[in-house]
């Protein structure tokens, strides 16, 4: 089913990272982690859809998406990028397989943390964030989204990795020598969302380490 919803509010968060805020259908749920389609309600726009990460409290009166444009070719995300207060967008209903299992290592890549947001936020307001730790990693230390977030929530255990050298941060990529460093329990609950590439080479390497793919969280 397809809901027509109205832009409430862009807040930009890196330099091509914004928040958008969107009117909330009535009786629409969703859980974190799961995401929908989105498409701009205009001519030559409406069919071209994109999954996008519901980052918002399922509880609140609105929806909102984290979401991170492409500017080097025309898309969804660059159109995105354009839109203001009172626009419309177009989305489906709620789809998925990333939800929370419990307590883990969160393993995301760029804009793979939009499903992490939901959750770990969930996590926060409930107090049960113990036993969770975050490895984000980016190309520079400005592209890591939320860093405020991450860094506040008591509890949370945080390891930023950038490619681009930056003071106090690790520098590189989510690789065997960083996860060996970081992980002394590979019998926990992991979850993983990124670029394809890092996502199947960081599922090799827990694979490596004798994790069973069911406590592997992703998308399928």
């Amino acid at each position: 089913m397809t809901h027509r919803t109205t832009l409430l509010d862009v807040v930009p968060l890196t330099r091509d990272t914004r928040h958008y805020v969107i009117t909330k259908p009535s009786g629409y749920t969703f859980t974190p982690g799961q995401a929908t389609e989105v498409a701009i309600d205009r001519d030559g726009l409406r069919d071209e859809t994109r999954p996008f990460t519901f980052t918002s409290d399922p509880d609140a009166d609105v929806l909102s998406f984290t979401i991170k444009s492409y500017f080097d070719h025309d898309g969804v995300t660059k159109e995105l990028h354009s839109l203001k207060a009172g626009d419309s967008l177009l989305i489906g209903d709620p789809w998925g397989a990333i939800a929370d299992n419990g307590p883990g290592v969160f393993l995301a890549g760029g804009a793979g943390i939009t499903p992490f947001i939901g959750i770990l936020s969930a996590r926060a307001r409930s107090g049960t964030l113990s036993g969770s730790t975050l490895v984000f990693a980016n190309a520079t230390e400005r592209d890591i989204i939320l860093r405020p977030l991450w860094e506040g929530m008591d509890g949370l255990v945080t390891v930023f990795v950038v490619e681009e050298e930056s003071s106090g941060l690790r520098t590189g990529r989510i690789d065997e020598a960083l996860l060996d460093s970081v992980i002394d329990d590979w019998g926990q609950r992991f979850y993983l969302c990124g670029p394809p590439k890092m996502e199947e080479h960081v599922a090799e390497i827990l694979e490596k380490r004798g994790v069973p793919s069911d406590r592997i969280t992703r998308e399928e």
